[in-house]
């Protein structure tokens, strides 16, 4: 074993990088559940000690220890917010004001497209985009039927949303949750940058999509009465639960609004929130919904990382960006932002964001904060929005189309893709332009 560790040793940023890229390969090829590849890959960098299995050494503590690579405060954060919105969504309520929504459109089709796309955006910016698209799929076939419309569009358009409204927020995505943890941004850091941007490439890729879908937004007056006709006084199932999970949920986002003044941490905001929730809740049943493969995905990921990270593969990284832009801000900044956008509609998001988070951090340690803020914001905008590029780009995206599948309503790769390919181009021209404007002028 010696002899092994000793060989690890003299090609730790080889053998590591090795590790990680087989990981990424497994990962996009989809054979092997994504959490188990994961979870081999850190069970791999711990075994052969290219991360210490060790808490402290002679010297104190030991700083590469793999327990010390997993970012708790993304899994406290995530953990904690998968509870608060698991318990929250049993009421009711988000399906009540999505329907109160749709009714006040009147039926009218284009309404409709607008009303859906923006409540998921809204809904994706404080709750995860998975639980958004669950929760608005069904509303959109009832319409859809009532309306006599084929509901493709419509779901089309709210898988978008969902990622563009996922990415104005600290919570809306898990690749800000990394980066917020990585770079110290606070919720109102994410709100006050990014919405804006959001907002405008949300109403260019809704222009974009009714020229696209306009002929097939067509309906009857009488079937446009249906909609306001919608019985929605039986959706709200639990009043106290209700009036408690809102009461709980305004207090968190009140909380990571006021970072800023409080300094507590949004980990532990939601932490708190989600063991208040708790106390009127049977745990057992909670935790059973809690999605455990993605918690679990994360840490396995951190630890793979870490290891390359600690063979000093980070900075290499660091180091050759900073050659290839010759030191520029601008270049740097544009080459993640639009490497970001096309990787991450190839590749899971988050274990690319995992992986570059570090690097920049890397790269603010030899050239300053100022230098990387701009690059932060366009791992952040490339990551997300990069989702939206193909039908495998978002987990999100899968969702919709197996549910549409099996609701006798297939969305193809390349019928996606035709459509994800210009909204793409459209975010990251959009957001090239903020970025610029916003930090080089």
């Amino acid at each position: 074993m010696e002899h092994l560790y000793a060989l690890v040793q003299s090609n730790a940023i080889i053998i590591s990088a090795v590790i990680l890229i087989l990981a990424y390969i497994l990962i996009a090829l989809e054979k092997i559940p994504k959490v188990t590849i994961a979870l081999m890959g850190a069970a791999a960098v711990i075994f052969l000690g290219l991360v210490s299995q060790e808490k402290e050494t002679a010297d104190g503590l030991n700083e590469h220890y793999f327990i010390n690579f997993v970012d708790f405060n993304v899994i406290f954060l995530l953990v904690s917010m998968m509870i608060i919105v698991n318990i929250t969504t049993r009421c009711g309520v988000f399906k009540w004001i999505a329907i109160e929504l749709l009714k006040m459109t009147k039926g009218k089709p284009l309404f409709v497209l607008i009303v859906l796309s923006f409540f998921t955006a809204i809904l994706s910016a404080f709750l995860d985009n998975v639980t958004t698209v669950i929760l608005i799929m069904p509303v959109t076939f009832v319409v859809a039927k009532q309306l006599d419309l084929d509901p493709v569009p419509l779901l089309i358009a709210e898988v978008f949303s969902s990622n563009i409204g996922g990415t104005s927020t600290l919570i809306g995505d898990p690749p800000n949750i990394i980066i917020g943890s990585a770079a110290g941004f606070s919720f109102m850091d994410f709100l006050s940058e990014l919405t804006l941007i959001c907002f405008i490439i949300m109403v260019a890729v809704l222009t974009f999509l009714y020229l696209c879908f306009k002929k097939k937004l067509v309906t009857t007056e009488e079937k446009m009465v249906g909609i306001q006709e919608i019985d929605n006084s039986q959706t709200i199932t639990d009043y106290p639960l209700l009036k408690r999970s809102m009461i709980v949920l305004g207090l968190v986002i009140l909380g990571f609004l006021t970072h800023d003044i409080t300094h507590i941490a949004t980990c532990v905001i939601a932490f708190i929130g989600a063991c208040i929730l708790l106390l009127f809740e049977k745990p057992e049943e909670m935790f059973r919904d809690v999605e455990w493969n993605t918690i679990f995905f994360f840490i396995g990921l951190f630890i793979i990382i870490g290891a390359f990270e600690a063979a000093g593969g980070i900075k290499l990284m660091a180091d050759w960006l900073l050659k290839v832009t010759a030191g520029s801000q601008k270049i740097a900044s544009f080459v993640i932002l639009w490497a970001s956008g096309l990787l991450s509609g190839i590749i899971d998001n988050i274990p690319y964001t995992a992986t570059m988070a570090p690097m920049i951090h890397e790269i603010e340690l030899e050239k300053g904060r100022e230098f990387v803020l701009p690059l932060w914001w366009c791992l952040s905008l490339g990551a997300c929005l990069g989702g939206n590029l193909t039908i495998i780009g978002a987990a999100a995206n899968v969702i919709v189309s197996e549910n549409a599948a099996k609701n006798s309503h297939p969305i193809k790769f390349i019928q996606f893709m035709k459509y994800g390919f210009v909204v793409v181009f459209i975010s990251l021209a959009l957001s090239s332009a903020f970025i610029y404007l916003r930090h080089f002028i």
